[in-house]
Formats: structure tokens, C-alpha cells, sequence
């Protein structure tokens, strides 16, 4: 399994990276939606999951979704948001545009990695 983590926090995507390689899953990043949308072109969409923040500088994650959802390569990778939103706008919103799920910041690993595995419909 491939992840893209898009975050423009470093020290998110670094947790992010642990916890995907306890699951022993392959790790990609991008720190913002352009650069997502680069390494998804580079890698001919050939990712199991996108974990995309919210707010990001140049492209944020509302944008990049949109954009991954209007591109045949890319609209099928299931897409959780990562985000310290916590208006029910923010997630319906995403959802709508084609997110599969919604994580809120902070989180634990355990979260995150109960998140990744329901976004990947892999049972625990």
C-alpha cells in the first residue's frame, strides 16, 4: 500500500510516517496541494490513499480535492482530510466533494491508524 500524506506541516507528515511505517506501508508526501497533485502525476496515480490537509499555503486541500476529483487518474484514490476543523460545514463540505473520511487534529496514532485502515476498508 501507498500513502501521500499533503501537509504543509512537517512535523505532521513525520508522524504521519510512523505510524505508516508500523504498518509497513509505503510513505509519500507532498506540503501542499500542488506538490501532491506533482507526485500523483510522477507516480502515475498509482496511490492507495491521499491524507489531505485542510489549509495549506499555494494550493490548499478543498483545492487539491476538487482537482483530484475531476481527473480520471486520480478520482477514484480514497481521500481522508486531516484537519483542525471542527465545524460540521468544514467536513460535510468535504465529504461532498468526495472525501471518504475526516480526521481532526490532533490526533493519536491509534487514531490515525484506525483512520487509514477504515479509509483502506481493511479490518483491524
Amino acid at each position: 500500500m501507498r500513502i501521500l500524506s499533503v501537509d504543509d506541516s512537517a512535523a505532521t507528515r513525520h508522524f504521519i510516517k510512523k505510524a505508516i511505517d508500523v504498518l509497513g506501508f509505503e510513505f509519500l508526501e507532498a506540503g501542499d496541494g500542488k506538490q501532491g497533485l506533482e507526485v500523483l502525476e510522477r507516480e502515475n496515480g498509482n496511490v492507495d490513499l491521499i491524507l489531505l490537509d485542510r489549509h495549506m499555503p499555494e494550493m490548499d486541500g478543498m483545492a487539491m480535492l476538487e482537482a483530484l476529483k475531476a481527473n480520471d487518474l486520480f478520482k477514484n484514490i480514497p481521500v481522508t482530510m486531516v484537519t483542525v476543523e471542527l465545524e460540521r460545514d468544514e467536513i460535510h463540505k468535504a465529504i461532498e466533494k468526495g472525501a471518504k473520511n475526516y480526521l481532526i487534529k490532533p490526533f493519536s496514532q491509534e487514531n490515525l491508524v484506525g483512520k487509514i485502515m477504515e479509509s483502506l476498508n481493511i479490518e483491524l
